[in-house]
Parts: C-alpha cells; structure tokens; sequence
C-alpha cells in the first residue's frame, strides 16, 4: 500500500499499538525525509512493544539470506517483539534475494510479532514493479521519499515553522521571505532543515520578518547540473544565473553545464523541425523521448518557437563548445563560464513566458 510521507503520522495515530502495519519500505534519495520517516515508524513500534532490534544490511552479492530468514522466524530471548531494519543500499536485492524477500512477505504478512522495516535508494520503474518490489508493498506500506522541488520548497519551509510556533509575515512580504529562504537552500533539505530549526532558537514564537530571515539563514544551496535544465526552459532567469554560479563554486566541470544547455537546445531544435515537417506534437516528443516534467515545458515552448531562433541557438553552443575546451571566439568570453552564462540567457529568452 503506497503512502504519502505527510500520511504517515495520521496512519500510525489511527491504528494505534494494535494495528501497526507488519512491513513499511521506505525508499528514495531524499535522506532527511527518510530518516524522518524510519525515526516515526521506529517510535511507534517502541509503543507497540517491538523493543527488541536487529539491523540487517545487504551488501555485495553474497549476502546470506538464509539468516534474515532465520530472524524473522526465531522467537526472541526475552519474549519481546521484534523490529528487524533490512537496508539494501544498492537497490538491487538480485535474484537470490527477490525469492527471500517474497518468503519473507509471505511468512511475515499477519505475523504481529514482527515488524519489519525495509529502506531502499531511488528505484526506476523497473524496479518498483519487480516482483519483490511488489510483494513488499502488498504486504504492508510503502513510502516515497522524493526531493522537494524548488517550486514547493517556500511551502515546505512554511509548514516546518509552523510546526515550531512560527510564521513569515501575511501577503507579498512573506512570500519574498519564503522565496528569499528557499534560494538560500535548494537542493540541501538537510541544511533547510537545520537552518529552520536554527530560527527556532534565534527567535520567539510567532512571525519572521524578512530582514530577520536574511541576517539569520546563511547560503546553503546546492545545484544539480540535470536541475539547470528545468530552470532554463522554464525561463527563469535568476534562478538559471544562479545555478550556473552555484554550480561554478562548488567545482562542477564547465563542459557538463554545456552538455546539459546544448542538449536541450539540440532537442529543441529537432523537435521544432519535426514539427515543421508536419508531424504532430505527441509523435515529436515520443520519438525524441521527452517525458515527464520536461514534457510538459516543451509542450508549453514548441510551438511558438521559431526554426531561425533555434538555428542560432544551435551556432551559439557550438561555438561555447569550443571555449570550453580552449578555443577563442572574437565575439564571445574568453571564460568559459561567462560564455555559459551567456548560451543560458540566450535559451532562457527563447523559453520565456510570452506577455
């Protein structure tokens, strides 16, 4: 049974001691909310009597399944419940273990005298509907923890100070204060989380200002270059300015920011062709296997794009291509970041929002 995090506390208060669940799988590549996740579900086994602990983690291709088995089967010394953590950091439990894991469904399923708790990295698609993958979710709960995404990320900090007693100002004001806070920590929940408690220390209950969220939450962000994709062909300017800084200070290679802006330019520009050859659009984002959340962005932006914008934008990469591998342009930087800079707001031009 698939649950959202935000469910999970509600889940655990409404079938109390009695009726905890036998099997939670917590997975994802989010380790604050994960943590926070195995931390509730830990305590409410504590309640529910599961006092006795053993923690197995897989690792490498010869782990002895036979003795998770075991485990889960022996009676504890002390006649106490039994929580049994099974961490699988590769994701990928092989062939051996996908049998154990469905046994281990099957024996454990109405067994309340142990729960189990599974943790598990990002999985694909592949993945998550394996057979074993399966089995753990049709014998208890299993729980997603996905990163937050700059767009909910103002939200996300709001509900945290409201659970320590505080609150940006009504209106525009704490809107700029929860932008302001979320550009600080992108892409670093864990130090979100830090500096959100860190205001709880700062300051008494009740609402932040925003001067009072500038002197305090320092510049923690981190940038992923896969990341930079979505922020230019959504169009944002700033943000896009920023990425390409951030990523410059924490020492990503220049020739991977260019792969990720002249991939998406490329994309563009076949797409766009494609489209003048008179195939419609859903054809030309199959084919050029576009899905998800950039799907939707290149929905927005083809069809206003122009072939000769696209042509330009094609010269321009081609051209940082070269200064980021030390060749000279007359009309561009000489520094390969500057000239990243400069591909970006080109793109970011092309992809915005028209008024």
């Amino acid at each position: 049974m698939q649950l959202r995090l935000e469910q999970l506390a509600a889940h655990l208060n409404k079938v109390g001691p009695s009726g905890i669940k036998p099997l939670y799988t917590v997975y994802g590549d989010e380790p604050l909310l994960a943590q926070e996740a195995l931390d509730t579900i830990r305590a409410a086994g504590r309640v529910a009597g599961y006092t006795e602990r053993q923690v197995h983690t897989v690792s490498g291709a010869y782990f002895d399944w036979s003795s998770l088995l075991g485990a889960g089967s022996a009676m504890s010394l002390f006649g106490d419940k039994q929580l049994i953590e099974i961490r699988i950091p590769s994701g990928k439990p092989g062939k051996d273990g996908s049998v154990a894991l469905q046994s281990y469904c099957a024996r454990h399923a109405d067994d309340d005298s142990v729960l189990t708790v599974i943790t598990l990295p990002r999985l694909d698609k592949t993945q998550t509907t394996s057979a074993w993958f399966t089995a753990l979710d049709t014998a208890g709960v299993t729980l997603r923890c996905d990163p937050i995404e700059r767009n909910a990320l103002p939200l996300w900090i709001a509900q945290r100070l409201s659970a320590q007693g505080q609150q940006v100002e009504p209106g525009e004001a704490g809107q700029r204060a929860l932008g302001f806070f979320a550009d600080r920590v992108e892409g670093n929940l864990l130090a979100a989380h830090q500096e959100v408690a860190k205001l709880g220390l700062l300051y008494p209950r009740g609402p932040i200002s925003l001067e009072q969220i500038e002197e305090a939450v320092v510049d923690v962000a981190r940038f992923n270059v896969f990341k930079l994709s979505d922020a230019v062909l959504s169009g944002q300017v700033q943000r896009t300015l920023r990425m390409i800084d951030g990523l410059h200070a924490e020492g990503e290679a220049a020739v991977l920011v260019h792969w990720a802006l002249s991939e998406e330019i490329m994309a563009l520009h076949r797409s766009r062709a494609a489209l003048d050859a008179g195939k419609p659009l859903p054809m030309v984002l199959r084919e050029q296997r576009i899905w998800g959340p950039r799907e939707r962005l290149f929905e927005r932006v083809l069809p206003r794009l122009k072939a000769p914008n696209l042509a330009r934008l094609v010269t321009a990469a081609s051209t940082v291509d070269g200064i980021v591998k030390g060749l000279r342009h007359p009309q561009w930087p000489e520094d390969p970041w500057e000239a990243l800079r400069r591909l970006a707001l080109m793109l970011c031009r092309q992809m915005a929002p028209q008024t």
